[in-house]
């Protein structure tokens, strides 16, 4: 079954983040010479897989799908706020006296992170039975196989985080993709369990328990952007 089905995107859109706290935060993010070697790496990619309730089927039911969807938007919005620079682009500057090129994140526009909506006919015994990892499933990840240094040609800027939703025939797969440079794998799992925090409504209306640091230092050990 995993090996004849195919993943349709049924529909993608960019969130942003739900509000601008700081107007600082909007500038651009230079770079440091650790930053700058992860490049040539892969994208941090990691996917979450959840059985659904039979009775998703109802669309009344508030675990139907496409309220499972808004929801996930809209806590990505608000987790966003706290994460800002993944909304951001990478841009390349050259100089040319001395000879140079710089790589820098831009946060002033602020494209924010790709939200795709997918099927495919699987079920989770296809994605969990065989011994290794079917193909099919790198499919479930928006930026499989691409490299950090790719971020400045990806799509329409939403390029430095992706989220895919996979709807399967019993369950959902949630495929996040990071893009190196932006944080390390602690950072990533900061990020997802402050979008868990959001999407249980338990930062609505008050601060995220572990607030991320945005400010850089470029001392000889630095640290990622998102930590």
């Amino acid at each position: 079954m995993a090996t004849l089905a195919t993943v349709r995107h049924i529909s993608r859109c960019a969130i942003k983040p739900l509000c601008f706290p700081n107007e600082s935060i909007k500038h651009i993010y230079h770079l440091n010479p650790w930053d700058l070697s992860l490049l040539s790496t892969h994208y941090i990619q990691t996917g979450l897989l959840f059985s659904i309730p039979p009775s998703s089927i109802n669309q009344e039911d508030k675990y139907c799908i496409p309220t499972i969807i808004d929801q996930l938007k809209e806590s990505l919005s608000r987790t966003l706020v706290h994460f800002f620079p993944l909304t951001g682009r990478f841009i390349t500057q050259k100089s040319n006296n001395p000879h140079s090129y710089s790589i820098s994140v831009d946060c002033r526009d602020a494209p924010g992170v790709e939200f795709i909506h997918a099927v495919a006919d699987l079920k989770i015994v296809d994605v969990l039975s065989p011994i290794d990892v079917p193909p099919i499933v790198h499919s479930f990840f928006a930026l499989n196989g691409a490299v950090n240094h790719d971020g400045h040609t990806i799509g329409d800027g939403t390029s430095l985080g992706k989220t895919q939703l996979t709807e399967l025939l019993d369950g959902i797969f949630l495929g996040c993709s990071f893009n190196h440079v932006i944080g390390d794998g602690t950072s990533f799992w900061h990020f997802i369990n402050t979008w868990s925090e959001a999407c249980r409504k338990e930062i609505k209306d008050k601060g995220i328990s572990r607030p991320p640091i945005l400010q850089r230092w470029f001392p000889i050990v630095d640290g990622p952007i998102v930590n």
